[in-house]
């Protein structure tokens, strides 16, 4: 009987927000799938494209940028830079054939446990059907 897939998620999660929604989702017993490999980066706003690229040619099969609401950014814009630069590397990614459903960018405060718990149970079922990334390795 073949194993049923289980995508691995690279989460890049700001220090002061998505991280800490991500520990409050941990301390507080939420249950959501243990796909996810998080990554504490201090802004969400710090992250270079070429983070998630590499994570993809790591062999991730999707990948989260979490980070502070737009305007209660620890760094006052870093999340509205980030913005910025998660819909360009979405084009890019679009651009070389990549399904654009692998690639995802979530607000989640220190506060929102159950947001970033659903949050992850969504981006698995959404890349359940989508089956192992292998496309950007080819790419590169």
């Amino acid at each position: 009987m073949a194993e049923e897939f289980e995508p691995k998620i690279v989460a890049f999660l700001c220090k002061w927000c998505s991280s800490a929604g991500s520990d409050l989702a941990g301390v507080s017993r939420m249950e959501y799938p243990p796909n996810v490999v998080p990554i504490t980066v201090m802004c969400s706003g710090s992250i270079s494209p070429l983070y998630i690229l590499s994570a993809f040619n790591k062999g991730a099969d999707g990948v989260l940028v979490s980070g502070c609401h737009p305007g209660d950014c620890h760094y006052i814009k870093g999340n509205l830079y980030a913005r910025r630069r998660i819909a360009l590397v979405k084009e890019l990614l679009e651009f070389i054939g990549f399904e654009p459903k692998r690639f995802q960018m979530s607000w989640v405060s220190a506060a929102e446990g159950s947001k970033y718990t659903q949050i992850i149970k969504d981006f698995v079922s959404q890349l359940k059907p989508l089956g192992p990334q292998t496309e950007l390795r080819r790419n590169l």
